[in-house]
């Protein structure tokens, strides 16, 4: 077993991708004088705009519910029993004061939780540990977890040493034993079965909350994303080989999926060719490690950027790779009291607040220095990024031209 991403010497795309800037017919704006907004909406889009009856007014084909965010990120799935309970408040409540959405993970939401639930975005798994309608109905949102960029193909497990008394209540196991995810959802074997689900979660929580999916960023990632806007989902989460987790088999972990970085390209470009790109919210995440990368994958197509790890790291994690046996020596990755008592969820949501907010303004940085003005107008916009790397094949998959290359 092993933890966290691959430590695998793999190329890194995110590092063999250079930024625009603005200079003279398009210039900068400086975001300490000029507002630049951030603002980001979670769910269904409006699709295409057509003209109403009524002159001069516009009307959506298709809208869903949606939600508002004060920035482009969103707090990964990271379940009760891979982490602490003083962590995962700790992410709910940085949440919070962020605005943002962070996700409960596969272990269901402990009922103190609920408090934070405006702010929670459900994950329901294979194993539909702690699901029920009364929970699934205070959540901001639910998604449908089909894959992990850490394990694709492979179901959740966490060890029986992490299942206490708490666990066992929250995920309705019982206590010290294995919490097994099957490989595959038995309910799902077609986008036609995915889409039953879809409606049923939509029908129990009255259509109030948007439902979206989880995969794996996997070799067919493209086509399989276009099956799940037709299937409903209001929102796509891709999950790239590089992401964290608290517990998986090495092999899969360091040899199996696809870089986000060339995922989410592909996913946009395939979308928008069918038409379908302006009707769904596309989340990105695993292996995004600073506010650049953040920036190039927003530049790459995704409309928010999922982070894990980042949030972690911000708690005190030291990243060794040893969250399965659940001694985290820094209450983290565990669930013995006298460790997780080293844990302030207070300080530990300031932290990670703090690294979010920076992350936003340095976002604002270098949108000025593009002349862009909103986010918005960078989601998707390949031609302000340049591939420097040493395969140029990359570069064509993605999209992205190579650097040198102007944009006449």
């Amino acid at each position: 077993m092993s933890s966290c991403g691959t430590d695998l010497e793999y190329p890194t795309v995110f590092d063999e991708l250079l930024l625009d800037a603005a200079q003279v017919t398009n210039p900068s704006i400086d975001p300490l004088r000029e507002p630049i907004e951030t603002v980001t909406f979670l769910g269904r889009r409006g699709g295409r705009l057509t003209n109403s009856e009524k002159k001069g007014l516009l009307k959506n084909e298709d809208i869903g519910p949606v939600i508002m965010m004060d920035m482009p990120i969103m707090i990964g799935h990271i379940s009760l029993g891979a982490v602490s309970y003083p962590a995962q408040k700790a992410l709910f409540k940085a949440a919070c004061d962020l605005n943002i959405i962070a996700g409960s993970g596969e272990g269901g939401l402990h009922s103190d939780f609920y408090a934070y639930a405006d702010h929670i975005n459900s994950e329901v798994a294979s194993g539909r540990f702690g699901v029920t309608p009364d929970y699934l109905k205070k959540v901001a949102a639910i998604e449908i977890k089909i894959g992990q960029g850490a394990k694709p193909g492979h179901g959740g497990h966490l060890p029986g040493e992490k299942v206490t008394d708490l666990i066992s209540q929250t995920r309705m196991i019982p206590t010290g034993t294995d919490a097994l995810s099957p490989y595959p959802h038995h309910d799902i074997y077609s986008i036609e079965d995915l889409q039953q689900l879809i409606c049923a979660l939509k029908e129990a929580t009255d259509y109030r909350i948007p439902v979206g999916v989880k995969i794996a960023a996997v070799h067919n990632v493209a086509a399989i994303a276009s099956g799940i806007v037709r299937a409903g989902a209001d929102f796509i989460t891709i999950d790239g080989f590089r992401g964290g987790t608290g517990s998986a088999p090495r092999v899969i972990r360091d040899h199996a999926g696809l870089p986000i970085e060339v995922a989410v390209a592909v996913v946009d470009k395939r979308l928008t060719e069918e038409g379908l790109r302006n009707k769904i919210t596309l989340c990105a995440g695993g292996s995004i490690r600073s506010s650049a990368d953040m920036i190039k994958i927003l530049a790459l197509g995704a409309d928010v950027a999922m982070i894990c790890t980042a949030a972690l790291v911000a708690m005190g994690c030291r990243v060794c790779q040893q969250c399965h046996r659940g001694l985290c020596a820094w209450g983290i990755a565990t669930q013995k009291p006298e460790l997780t008592a080293r844990l302030d969820p207070e300080i530990a949501s300031a932290r990670i607040s703090r690294l979010f907010t920076a992350w936003n303004e340095e976002l604002k940085e270098v949108l000025g220095a593009m002349g862009i003005d909103a986010v918005e107008s960078l989601i998707g916009n390949r031609d302000r990024l340049r591939y420097i790397g040493p395969n140029p094949k990359i570069a064509e998959i993605m999209g992205v031209k190579h650097v040198g290359e102007g944009w006449g």
